[in-house]
């Protein structure tokens, strides 16, 4: 009996020896998965892991420098300094408003909030797979009629059937892959929220960006007004002395450098209007004229030095390297999710209900009706695609670690460029400076020697030509300080804790723009909301 049933792959009574062929398979099959180059933990890692097979997530490391290279200037300070409002350093109250009416109102801030609050419901529902998966409330009627022509030992042709109950599937999360998953979630989450932080350390760096250039662009408009001015005067002063000396020579130089200087005025005027349709999409309104509101003020002055810790602070403060890392950590427990799927899944199965031919007896209690019992399911035959899988997941979360350590690299090199751009237009600014000074006095002595006649008019075409290219330099050196501050404070990550620490300083400003000219923000959908 026992080399029977054997032989034909029955087991009969337990008896030892008795193997059934799928038990081969199924053992083969785990055997398999155990020594797969991807999957190399197997059982044991599954118990060390708190019953969860694939790896436990670990930060990887990140190649940061031990200081900064410009860390023996004294303007540049290694002190830990936080910037959740950095840019109030340049004491602008237009800029200040700019900034609160932008985090109430940009589009894309928004857009970034509605993905953190997609992510927490995607975290929520895998939560819920923790629990039975499959629970359902079932009720039915049905009218049967039977062949007169079969046997019917009871000789009923029509009856009826109602039947009611409750019934669920709860699949045992014996391998960790629900927990996997919620670990996903989580890590996902919190990707998205340093994702909605480096959408607002941009914003607001763009939007300083631009009011920067603003002020560049009108300071250098009116150096070009200034100068067309004196230069309006000196042709009329030529026009008077070419009618004594009867030549032209001089008036056509005169009005050429006039009309040179008028020539540099549209592209700064288009670049300008450029600027100004900037400022409005990150105010989140249409394109308007904005430069009456905002009136012509000096470029913002920024302070001669800077605090920027050491490159180790850049993993806690930026949040696109946050962003990073916490995808290599969504990724991770993909690996188990996929792992999970190689050995069997544990159910239980169970219903409750009420079922009778005549309606008012359904709810007796002789029509009660129960089955409860535990099942599982194992792919013992797609070993291959499952195996494959993890070593997918495996491969891309490689992927993420080396684009996290690429981009820890990529802001380095930003605070690094920051921070030279801001030590050396410092040091042209202070250049360019004197320069203008003495070009200014220059163009000045020179007028006054033209007028006299102590000098032929082409050394003052020089003199005049050349303070209007020095007073334009000077102009892009002293934005490109505050500019370079910008993108010392960007690179830093500088501002993404304005819109989550309630302290004192960080009140917004009072918006630039009149509430009626600026769209209101689409309510924010609620548990409670009605629709």
């Amino acid at each position: 009996m026992g080399r029977q049933g054997h032989e034909n792959g029955v087991c009969l009574g337990g008896r030892t020896g008795c193997r059934p062929r799928w038990y081969a398979l199924a053992s083969l099959a785990l055997v398999c998965s155990l020594t797969s180059g991807c999957v190399s933990g197997g059982l044991e890692q599954w118990y060390r892991n708190g019953f969860k097979v694939g790896p436990n997530y670990c930060e990887p490391p990140a190649p940061v420098a031990e200081k900064w290279i410009d860390d023996g200037n004294p303007k540049v300070r290694s002190d830990l300094q936080e910037h959740p409002a950095w840019w109030r350093v340049f004491d602008d109250p237009v800029l200040d408003s700019l900034i609160a009416t932008a985090c109430k109102q940009n589009v894309d801030l928004r857009v970034a909030g509605t993905r953190v609050l997609e992510a927490r419901a995607v975290r929520a529902i895998a939560a819920g797979e923790l629990f039975p998966q499959s629970q359902q409330a079932v009720g039915t009627f049905s009218h049967f009629g039977t062949s007169a022509n079969v046997a019917n030992p009871n000789g009923v042709r029509f009856y009826d059937d109602w039947a009611t109950g409750f019934s669920l599937s709860w699949e045992l999360d014996f391998w960790g892959r629900f927990r996997r998953t919620i670990e996903s979630a989580d890590a996902n989450v919190a990707a998205f929220v340093a994702n909605y932080d480096d959408v607002l350390v941009t914003l607001l760096a763009d939007v300083a960006t631009n009011y920067i250039e603003i002020r560049i662009l009108q300071q250098r408009l009116e150096y070009l007004h200034h100068n067309m001015e004196i230069q309006r005067e000196t042709l009329r002063v030529t026009e008077s002395q070419a009618k004594a000396m009867k030549s032209d020579m001089d008036v056509q130089q005169a009005r050429s450098i006039l009309k040179q200087t008028e020539g540099l005025i549209p592209p700064l005027k288009a670049e300008l209007r450029q600027a100004n349709n900037r400022l409005c999409i990150l105010l989140g309104i249409p394109p308007r004229d904005l430069l009456p509101k905002l009136e012509t003020k000096a470029i913002p002055t920024a302070p001669l030095e800077v605090a920027v810790g050491i490159p180790a602070d850049l993993l806690r403060r930026r949040p696109d390297i946050r962003h990073a890392e916490r995808q290599i950590a969504t990724q991770c427990a993909q690996i188990g999710i996929a792992e999970a799927d190689l050995y069997p899944r544990f159910m239980l199965n169970g219903t409750i209900g009420m079922e009778s031919q005549d309606f008012s007896k359904l709810l007796a209690n002789n029509s009660m009706a129960a089955q409860i019992g535990p099942a599982f399911t194992w792919q013992i035959l797609n070993y291959g695609r499952i195996a494959n899988n993890v070593c997918l997941q495996d491969a891309r979360t490689s992927e993420m670690v080396a684009t996290y350590q690429s981009t820890v690299l990529r802001a380095n090199r930003e605070v690094e460029d920051a921070l030279t751009g801001f030590l050396h237009s410092q040091e042209q600014a202070e250049s360019v400076a004197e320069s203008v000074n003495a070009a200014e006095r220059a163009a000045k002595l020179g007028d006054l020697q033209y007028r006299a006649g102590k000098i032929d008019y082409n050394r003052l075409f020089v003199q005049q030509t050349f303070l209007v290219q020095q007073q334009d330099q000077l102009v892009i050196a002293q934005g490109g300080i505050a500019l370079n501050l910008v993108g010392i404070y960007r690179a830093l990550g500088g501002g993404w804790e304005y819109c989550c620490q309630k302290k004192e300083g960080l009140t917004p400003a009072t918006p630039v723009l009149p509430r009626e000219e600026v769209p209101a923000p689409m309510p924010t959908p609620t548990s409670n909301s009605k629709e």
